[in-house]
C-alpha cells in the first residue's frame, strides 16, 4: 500500500489512557448485552427475518466511534463494516503491522471455526462490496488479501456479481468459498443483487461476517433507543454498574417522531440528526448548522436525534487544526486496534485535505 493511496497522517493523536480504557470498558458492555436472551428477544420484533437468524459466530471487525470531550468519552455509533483499521499503522513499524494483520486474520479463522464447529479449515476468503475497485478503502482490502494469501489463506476481492451461488454453498469460478469477509453497506441484504448470498448465509452454506445478526444487534442507530433505560439495562443482565457507564457514555437520543416538533426547533443546535436507514456520515445535519427548511423536511420515522457531542480538536505541527473522532476495533470482546480520524466540517469525513487515518498514542 503506498503513502499516497489513501490520506494517512504521518503525526499522531494523543489519548489519555483512562479515557482509552473507559472506551474499551464501554465496548465490551455492549457486546454482553448484546449476548443476552432477553435483550435480543426485545430487538428481533424491530429487525427484519434475516438479521433474526443467528448464524452461531460472531462478527469481525466491530467498530466503536467516540468523541472525547470534558465530559469524557462518549460513544457516536457502532459499526459492523467498521474500515481504516489497518491504515494508521502505516505510520508504525513493520513488526506492529504484522502483528495486527496476523491477530485480525486469527479472528476470520474463530469466526470460521465457529461456524463449522471446528469441522474444517479456511481455506478461501472472498472480501466482499459493490464495485470494489471503485471503493475509496480498496488498498486496505488488497492489504488484508496480501497478508491473508501469504498466511495460506486464498483471498479474493470480489463484487456480489462475480460469484455464483449453488444450493451447496457459494462459488468463484470452480473455487467454492468458504467465508465472506462483508463490507457492503446492504446491512440486511435486502437489495436483488445480494438475495443469492442471503440464501446461502440463511442456510448456512457460507460463513458470512459480519452479518444482518451482529448489525440488528448492536448497529443498527435505533438500538440506541434501548440503552437509555437503566433498569431494563439491569433486566437484560447488565449490573447497576454497567448500566450507569453505558447510560453516562451514550448520548441522549429519540426518534424525532417521539418529540413534539415545534418546542424540538426551540432547542434544535443541541442534537445531531442522523438519519436511520444510511450509514456513515450521510444525510447526517449538525443542530446548529441546520435551517428551519431543512428541519422541517426531516423524517419524523427515521430520524435519530443524537445529543451533540463535540468531537476532540488538535493542532497539527504545520499549524493546521482538525476535529477528530476515535475508532475501536474489536472482536467479540478482543481489542484489535484503534485509530483516529482527522477531518474538518460538520461531520466525521475522509474528504478533508491533510485529514484523514492517524495513529494514537497513549499516555
Amino acid at each position: 500500500m503506498t503513502e499516497t493511496a489513501l490520506p494517512i497522517i504521518r503525526y499522531r493523536v494523543t489519548l489519555r489512557r483512562s479515557d482509552f480504557l473507559s472506551m474499551l470498558r464501554l465496548s465490551r458492555i455492549l457486546y454482553q448485552l448484546s449476548q443476552h436472551p432477553l435483550y435480543r428477544e426485545t430487538v428481533y420484533p424491530q429487525v427484519p427475518l434475516a438479521a433474526r437468524f443467528d448464524p452461531g459466530h460472531a462478527a469481525v471487525m466491530m467498530g466503536y466511534d467516540f468523541h472525547v470531550g470534558e465530559r469524557g468519552p462518549r460513544l457516536i455509533e457502532v459499526n459492523t463494516n467498521a474500515g481504516g483499521s489497518s491504515l494508521a499503522l502505516q505510520t508504525e513499524d513493520a513488526t506492529t503491522r504484522e502483528r495486527f494483520l496476523t491477530r485480525t486474520l486469527t479472528t476470520f479463522r474463530d469466526d470460521f471455526a465457529q461456524q463449522v464447529d471446528g469441522a474444517a479449515s479456511l481455506n478461501c476468503l472472498v472480501i466482499l462490496d459493490e464495485s470494489p475497485r471503485e471503493q475509496f478503502l480498496l488498498p486496505e482490502m488488497q492489504a488484508f488479501a496480501e497478508h491473508f494469501e501469504a498466511c495460506g489463506v486464498r483471498t479474493l476481492i470480489l463484487d456480489p456479481s462475480e460469484l455464483r451461488i449453488e444450493r451447496d454453498g457459494v462459488y468463484h469460478h470452480q473455487q467454492r468459498v468458504d467465508m465472506i469477509y462483508n463490507r457492503h453497506c446492504d446491512f440486511y441484504l435486502e437489495t436483488p443483487q445480494l438475495a443469492g448470498i442471503r440464501a446461502a448465509y440463511l442456510s448456512g452454506s457460507v460463513c458470512l461476517s459480519p452479518n444482518p445478526h451482529a448489525y440488528g444487534l448492536l448497529a443498527d442507530k435505533r438500538r440506541m433507543l434501548l440503552w437509555q433505560e437503566p433498569q431494563q439495562l439491569q433486566k437484560w443482565g447488565l449490573s447497576e454498574r454497567q448500566a450507569a457507564a453505558l447510560r453516562a457514555g451514550v448520548p441522549e437520543c429519540f426518534l424525532l417522531n417521539g418529540r413534539n416538533q415545534e418546542s424540538l426547533w426551540k432547542e434544535h443546535k443541541r442534537w445531531v440528526y442522523k438519519p436511520v436507514d444510511q450509514f456513515g456520515s450521510r444525510g447526517v445535519m449538525v443542530g446548529e448548522k441546520i435551517t428551519r427548511s431543512r428541519f422541517a423536511q426531516l423524517d419524523p420515522e427515521t430520524t435519530l436525534c443524537q445529543e451533540f457531542t463535540p468531537p476532540g480538536k488538535i493542532d497539527t505541527p504545520d499549524g493546521s487544526s482538525f476535529k477528530f473522532d476515535v475508532r475501536l476495533y474489536l472482536y467479540r470482546e478482543r481489542m484489535l486496534g484503534l485509530t483516529a480520524r482527522l477531518y474538518r466540517g460538520q461531520v466525521t469525513n475522509m474528504r478533508t485535505e491533510g485529514g484523514g487515518f492517524a495513529a494514537i498514542d497513549l499516555v
